[in-house]
């Protein structure tokens, strides 16, 4: 414990990049706004066959891995039983990615697409607006932490590496370029990434969680109120993050339960039930069915943008978030074999977000579909204010009080457990050497907690902020999206060496 050394590379670089970024958001915030506007505009433009074709390659590969040979490796010793139950581990598989922003999408998704020229293009309302959630927020995100879970639990509990960075999951191809400046930038791009999709989803949907408790307790919204709630969130996960990991397997458990009762609320008492299902069964087919067209659309007439603006933003959102949030995965996976772990996050992570998408987005459709309230006037009388339109869908529930506390108690356990998996990957990542098993000390926990919520804050003074969100996560996406293909390559060739020596 004592012999531990701090990598500077992964710990003053990104923290000096974070500290300029979040005074260039504060001190000048409509230049800032138009910078990353003009880099997103290039990016998404030029590139996006880049990320839709990377998209959809993870998703076949990681097929392909599941039912291949590598596929019966398990992450550790031969024959080793799993370290955790399968509802267990499936929590924290949910629970330490995108949970608090699947909850709010669900809500409201499907009035962004209502907008949209491109919905009307291919038909109703009903179908599509109901159709594009679920492909947006189903297998081919899910596929990049499938994937990389994974490679990470074989490099930390087959092979047994000391050095848990981004990078180290390169070594079949880059061997000893590993350790070099090769190694270094990877592993700095991979902590400005993750810090950037923190901060995306802490700013996507702390908004909702600021509005609802002044809902609840009638006093008015503001900036200082949002910083508030992210200051108290901050302290949540940090308290739990210094328990470690026992502390986030009983949080992300005890998570899920809130959500399921969320999801059964509204299902049962929000009077249309036979709707929700009968629409989500319709929804998943129509995904299904067009599968293929959705996935390689690129608009390359740009007529609507709408894969520009949608599926490109959600890939990058993932690939962002693909740093920290499979690493965790990967490191409670012991004892699974990697088709397990891929097939298992498809099983878990999959069905529950889809299942949220169905029960919450279809409530809110049916309520606009059947004119028991007009949701999207509603939304248009309101200036387009997201937050503002599911605060008000909900309150069409009975007892929507209780509904507001049950949602403001699932997003902050949601946002704890998030930040716990980020903090405890972040603080190993800040150390040269850190053998499987050990965990950072709490002085590093406690840095990196309080660093993960510096630029969700400075975001807040930005003007035009969720453009700028979408921006970031897109940017950073674009070079971490090569190294997850490297990561994956370096894995089958690595394993397939395994698979070799086990053979002889």
């Amino acid at each position: 414990m004592k012999n531990r050394k701090i990598d500077p590379s992964t710990t003053i670089i990104p923290f000096i990049c974070i500290f300029i970024l979040c005074v260039f958001f504060i001190v000048n915030p409509v230049g800032s706004t138009s910078a990353l506007s003009a880099i997103r505009n290039f990016l998404g433009d030029e590139f996006g066959t880049y990320y839709l074709l990377i998209g959809l390659g993870v998703l076949v590969v990681s097929l392909w891995i599941s039912f291949s040979p590598i596929g019966q490796i398990t992450l550790g010793e031969p024959g080793e039983k799993p370290k955790y139950g399968f509802f267990t581990w499936g929590s924290m598989v949910f629970t330490c990615g995108l949970a608090a922003d699947i909850l709010f999408y669900s809500f409201c998704e499907w009035i962004s697409y209502t907008q949209e020229p491109h919905i009307l293009e291919m038909g109703s309302i009903q179908d599509w607006a109901s159709t594009y959630p679920l492909f947006h927020w189903g297998f081919i995100p899910w596929s990049f932490y499938a994937t990389l879970a994974a490679c990470f639990g074989f490099m930390l509990h087959v092979r047994n590496r000391s050095k848990q960075k981004y990078s180290e999951a390169c070594r079949s191809i880059l061997k000893d370029k590993t350790d070099k400046w090769q190694g270094h930038m990877i592993d700095i791009l991979a902590v400005i990434a993750l810090i950037a999709g923190t901060a995306t989803t802490f700013s996507v949907a702390t908004p909702l969680l600021s509005l609802a408790i002044t809902t609840l307790v009638g006093i008015p919204g503001s900036k200082i109120m949002t910083i508030a709630i992210l200051v108290i969130i901050c302290l949540v996960y940090t308290i739990a993050v210094l328990k470690g990991i026992e502390g986030v397997s009983w949080l992300a458990n005890a998570c899920m339960y809130m959500f399921g009762l969320l999801l059964a609320y509204v299902l049962i008492f929000g009077g249309q039930p036979v709707y929700i299902i009968e629409t989500g069964f319709s929804a998943l087919g129509n995904m299904m069915q067009n599968f293929i067209v959705l996935s390689t659309w690129t608009d390359a007439l740009r007529t609507t943008f709408f894969p520009q603006n949608w599926t490109i933003f959600f890939w990058a959102y993932w690939m962002v978030w693909a740093v920290a949030s499979p690493f965790f995965m990967g490191s409670i996976s012991r004892g699974r074999t990697v088709k397990q772990v891929i097939l298992g996050t498809y099983i878990f992570g999959v069905a529950s977000t889809l299942i949220s998408f169905i029960i919450l987005g279809n409530y809110g459709l049916g309520l606009q579909m059947h004119g028991t309230f007009d949701v999207i006037a509603y939304f248009n009388s309101c200036g387009g204010d997201l937050y503002q339109t599911v605060i008000a869908i909900i309150q069409n529930l009975p007892a929507w009080q209780l509904v507001l506390v049950i949602l403001v108690i699932s997003m902050i356990a949601f946002y704890a457990t998030s930040f716990d998996s980020i903090t405890l990957v972040a603080s190993q990542y800040s150390y040269k050497e850190l053998k499987d098993g050990d965990e950072a000390t709490k002085r590093m926990k406690l840095f990196w907690a309080i660093l993960l919520i510096m630029l969700p804050i400075a975001l807040i003074f930005s003007e035009g902020s969720m453009n700028n969100l979408q921006t970031v996560s897109i940017i950073a996406a674009f070079p971490l999206a090569a190294v997850i293909v490297l990561i994956i390559a370096s894995f089958i060739q690595d394993a397939k060496e395994y698979l070799k020596e086990l053979n002889k």
